[in-house]
Order: structure tokens, then sequence, then C-alpha cells
């Protein structure tokens, strides 16, 4: 295969998304509606629906606040909600910008989790008021979904509203991708016959992802001293004096990992390692070959920045790789966070759990790996795709087991209650969306 032209096929195909996306979204002015979801036989119904019968369930929702998840849809919805400060690949573009990214992860929720999730783009770059706007938005929700916010104000928003909001917060930059990571690390491992304990981890960039995967590899077993971060200035290490006072993440981490105090960039971050989990900027060639093949055999790497890794999937399997994941779903082993949100809300919202713990995190990834573990693991297949629809409900199984084994769940279910629940709401929301389009009213572009 001519490799030059290989390389430009792969960014032509990556240009075409977004060529439909700008033919797409005017067709249907944006992604989402509100839809009800009650029986309209006649206008006489809204009597029951609104004045004077919605009164009684006010006044059962007053006696008794926890009535409102009998009443209401408040345990299903989910706000999504962001101030555009660091969206996708865009970085700082401002909450209107930053709404149709929203709107599709309320897609995502709806289609995969059974969630209904709702786009609340904020006009204001100031953490305090921020923190306080999604407080102060919470009777409305059942959880909040955090998206897309720079670091490291990021980590503040989530760290002050996990402790202080009533119903689960979520930063699905951070936890979700996290969550995700760690599931293709476990398989990934368990290829190469090495151990979560003993391998040797270099991450790349410490955005609010590794940063949050680099906290929960600790909290599942890997050991800090072993592992080397790498920002853009280089490698962390105590030495280090251009670390701002404010970002404590780098300064907590400066401390616990890099205990062989090495200096340098990403060529000396990997001398020896096991693993590589990249989440900097794109490429490719921000990581080059030789790099790789300085690494342990049967090294794994996970090159994740988008659109284009930070290099190409291939080049690092011919350095030594031998096992290699991207955060593109043309290649093999896709490391994508929606794996991880639909079913970590669905099974949160499903046992009205008051917070979505580490632990809840990872008992889906271990889920999420096993998923693919009963398929049959192979080097081009550590974790599931987003098709195979059925491991959401398994995911959303284990995370609400857990909150109820932890007691942040408000309701207790056996495992098959669980599993059934979740497997109903995802399964409607998919007929739903097929049964729209089937009969026109969700239309398809003609030449679609």
């Amino acid at each position: 295969m001519d490799r030059r032209k290989s390389e430009q096929e792969l960014l032509e195909k990556a240009k075409k998304p977004g060529i439909r996306a700008l033919k797409l979204h005017p067709l249907y002015k944006g992604k989402i509606e509100v839809i009800p979801k009650c029986a309209i036989r006649n206008l006489e119904d809204f009597s029951i629906w609104y004045t004077p019968g919605v009164a009684e369930p006010c006044k059962e929702i007053f006696r008794d606040p926890e009535n409102v998840f009998e009443h209401t849809n408040k345990g299903n919805t989910v706000a999504v909600i962001t101030d555009g400060t660091r969206v996708l690949g865009l970085g700082n573009i401002g909450p209107l910008a930053a709404l149709p990214v929203m709107e599709g992860k309320a897609i995502l929720f709806k289609y995969l989790g059974g969630v209904d999730a709702f786009p609340i783009c904020l006009d204001t770059v100031d953490a305090e008021e921020f923190i306080r706007t999604v407080k102060l938005l919470a009777p409305s929700f059942g959880g909040i979904n955090l998206e897309d916010i720079e670091n490291p104000k990021c980590f503040y928003i989530l760290e002050r509203l996990r402790a202080e909001s009533p119903i689960p917060v979520w930063h699905d930059d951070q936890q979700g991708t996290a969550l995700v990571t760690l599931a293709g690390l476990i398989n990934a491992l368990k290829l190469v016959k090495k151990r979560l304990e003993d391998v040797k981890i270099t991450l790349v960039g410490f955005g609010a992802a590794n940063v949050c995967i680099a906290k929960l590899l600790i909290k599942a077993g890997a050991d800090p001293r072993k592992m080397i971060i790498v920002d853009s200035k280089g490698i962390l290490n105590t030495k280090r004096d251009d670390i701002a006072e404010s970002y404590k993440e780098k300064i907590e981490f400066s401390r616990i990992t890099n205990v062989e105090g090495r200096d340098g960039g990403i060529e000396e971050a990997l001398v020896g390692q096991d693993v590589l989990i990249a989440l900097s900027k794109p490429g490719p060639g921000v990581i080059q070959k030789e790099w790789i093949g300085k690494m342990a055999p049967n090294a794994i790497a996970f090159l994740c920045a988008n659109p284009i890794p930070e290099m190409w999937p291939w080049e690092a399997k011919e350095a030594g790789a031998r096992v290699v994941a991207t955060g593109r779903s043309d290649f093999p082993n896709q490391v994508n966070n929606s794996l991880g949100f639909p079913a970590v809300f669905r099974g949160a919202l499903d046992v009205r759990a008051r917070m979505i713990t580490d632990e809840m995190c990872i008992a889906a990834a271990y889920e999420l790996a096993k998923c693919a573990e009963d398929r049959g693991l192979h080097e081009e297949y550590l974790v599931p795709t987003m098709e195979e629809w059925e491991v959401f409900p398994r995911v959303a199984v284990a995370v609400a087991k857990k909150a109820i084994e932890q007691n942040v769940a408000r309701l207790s279910f056996s495992e098959k209650e669980l599993f059934k629940m979740a497997e109903e709401k995802i399964r409607r929301a998919r007929e739903e969306v097929q049964v729209l389009m089937e009969n026109g009213v969700i239309k398809l572009c003609e030449d679609e």
C-alpha cells in the first residue's frame, strides 16, 4: 500500500463528517425537541396533565419532596451544561457555538442510555457563578453532566458540585474518558499478560482527561511511583519551578509520580515504559516511531488525540507496540467516552443515586471490559463498539449495584430488576427513533 496515499485518504475521510454536518444541521434546525410521553386522546386530557388536575401531584410533592420522582420526569432528566470555554478541539468558542455539541451529547444520552438530556450553555466564565447557577437548576434535573470546560477551572467546579449538589454531577471529559480508558487498559493488559499494579505508565498531555485518568488508574490499583506524566513543557517532577500554585493537580502529581526523577520530554518519558496513554495535541508526528521503540516489550499505546492521533496506529505497531488504541471509529480499538456516560447515568438514575463515585466508575470500567471479553478479546478488539447496544444495560446495572453497595442510592433493586429497567428504557428510546423515521416524522435527507 502507498503509505502517503493511505494517509491522504484518511485525512480526506476525516473531513467528510464535517461536510455532511453543515448540510444536515440546517435541515433539522437542531437535533432535539420536546414531545409528550403521556397519552393525549383529546383536549379534555389537559385537565389531568395541566390545570385543574395537576394541582394534586403538586400538593403530593409539597408534602414529601421525594414524590417528585413519582409525578415528574426529574428522575430521568440530565442537564448537559457548559460555558463553551474548551469545546472539542475548538477551544474557547463561547456558549452559542457550543450548543450544537451539547445537543449532540443529548441525543447520545437518549439513544444509548434512554436518558432525557437537555443542553444548557451558560454565558459566564466565572467558576463561582457557574457553580451557583448549576445548583439553582438542580431541582429540575436528576443529574448534571458537565461538558467542555477549560482546565484547571473544570477540576474545581466538579469538586465543588460533587460535594454540594443534591443530585449526581459528572464531568464527561474527565470521568467518562477515564472510565473507558481504564476499561481498554484492563483488557490490553490481559492480552500482554501484565498486571495493572506492576506496569510503568506514561501519560502524555495533562488536560482534564489525563488528570482524571491518572487518578482513576491509581484508585484502580496502578502504582503512581511508576507513572511518568508529560505536559507541554516536559516531564513532571519536583524540580520543576514553572508550575502555577493554582494548578494543584500538577503540583500533587509532581510529588507522587516519577519516583526516579526523570527529566526531558516525551522521548525520555517512554524509555522502558509498558503503557502510553496520550491525550495531547493532534498529530501525526507528535510521537515518533523511534520513541515507541524504546518502550518495554509488549508495549501498549493509547493514542487518543482527535481528530488525528499523535501518530498513526500502524506506525506504533511497526515500532513495536503490541496493542494500539485511538479515539477514532475508523481504526480498531476506539476509546470513546460515549461507551460510558449513557450507561453510568442510566444506572445512577435508576437507583436515584445522590452522587457518582469513583468506585461506580471503576465498576463500570470492569463491566465494560467484561462485555468485550465475553465476545472474545484480541489485539484489535479491546472494548465494545457503540453498535453493541446490549452493553449499556449491563454497565448500568454494574453502576447501580455499586451505588447500592456504597449507600449512595435512594432505591434498592435486585440485579434482575435493574437489568430489566435499564433494558426497557434503552430499547424504548431506540425504537422511538425508528418509529418516527419510518412514519416520516423524522425526515431523511433525500441524498443520504
